[in-house]
């Protein structure tokens, strides 16, 4: 069924009848952006029927998440094993950078019917990934473009101050030089409050002639909240690892028309709930470009997240608005 363009809110949670490409443009900077859509398998149409045509199918996609993405946003990218693979070099390209893969097993009561394991020369597939990247803070500076460790390192050495005194200005014995300017893979970003230590001291000690030090626009010197702003939010829960061990769904959460499931791959709401609350604070924008039922959205409602969420397929749309419109009343 085409889009018709039909559009539900409920407070700060918008659903659209529309295929992403055409509203994206319209959308505010996301914060979230939970990507669950093609798969390779066929499972819809509009679904590559394998892998090999995902590459293409998503890079309209990831261009548009790109040109709106900010320091602060989180992409969770789910799919199969091998979906991933296929389209990590163009999420790559676009500038998102991989942080960690989470694999969502689903237990071996997902296995369907008998799985012929000799004739197929694998073992039960029970799994599949969602995979967290995000978007790193680039500085421009003389016609380079500068990672977050050189342009501390590259604003410190303005200074004309040796980097050993950093210690001093960060007020500890020796963590500001080992830590937050080294060179090296252990570099590690300077908590806000150290931050403005330092900017205060550059600004005060440092070559008069080079001032502000730390500034993005020439005129004033990176702000702490500025600063916070320069990377993902990440709220890390205690017990929780990057294997997620939930059965896939069968109960009551399982949208069915008589006993036939709606979609065939509908997401747990605890692990939406999960990806949203590990990556945002309350009132940070979600995306949800693929809405299918829309999980996303209303995880984003039962945790006071705005959200905009579109689905391209009419039939799910108005069953996931029917959903969401049940929530926001109860």
């Amino acid at each position: 069924m085409p889009p018709t363009g039909e559009r539900w809110v409920s407070g700060k949670v918008s659903v659209e009848c529309e295929d992403a490409l055409a509203v994206y443009s319209t959308w505010e900077a996301p914060t979230v952006i939970i990507s669950d859509g093609a798969y390779g398998v066929g499972g819809f149409p509009g679904d590559p029927p394998n892998a090999e045509g995902l590459a293409a199918w998503y890079e309209p996609h990831v261009i548009a998440w790109s040109n709106a993405a900010t320091p602060e946003t989180t992409l969770w990218f789910w799919g199969t094993e091998l979906g991933w693979a296929t389209v990590h070099p163009v999420l790559k390209a676009h500038g998102w950078t991989y942080r960690a893969c989470h694999v969502w097993d689903k237990g071996m009561g997902h296995v369907a019917g008998n799985v012929n394991t000799r004739t197929l020369r694998r073992l039960p597939v029970v799994t599949e990934v969602c995979v967290q990247y995000v978007r790193e803070a680039e500085f421009k500076v003389e016609g380079a473009t500068l990672s977050m460790k050189d342009w501390l390192r590259y604003e410190w050495s303005r200074t004309g101050i040796p980097f050993q005194e950093t210690n001093k200005a960060a007020g500890v014995l020796n963590a500001a030089t080992r830590k937050y300017f080294t060179k090296d893979h252990l570099w590690y970003y300077p908590p806000s409050e150290v931050f403005d230590r330092l900017v205060r001291y550059a600004n005060e000690h440092g070559d008069p002639r080079g001032t502000p030090y730390f500034s993005v626009d020439g005129k004033r010197p990176m702000s702490p909240r500025q600063w916070e702003k320069m990377r993902t939010k990440f709220r890390p829960e205690i017990g929780v690892t990057n294997v997620w061990n939930e059965p896939a769904l069968h109960g009551s959460e399982r949208i069915k028309i008589g006993a036939k499931c709606v979609h065939l791959n509908q997401k747990p709401l605890k692990l939406v709930e999960r990806i949203i609350r590990l990556s945002s604070d309350a009132g940070d924008m979600v995306w949800e470009p693929f809405g299918g039922l829309c999980s996303g959205a209303l995880a984003s409602l039962r945790l006071g997240r705005p959200c905009r969420s579109a689905e391209i397929n009419m039939e799910y749309y108005r069953l996931a608005i029917s959903r969401l419109a049940g929530a926001s009343s109860g």
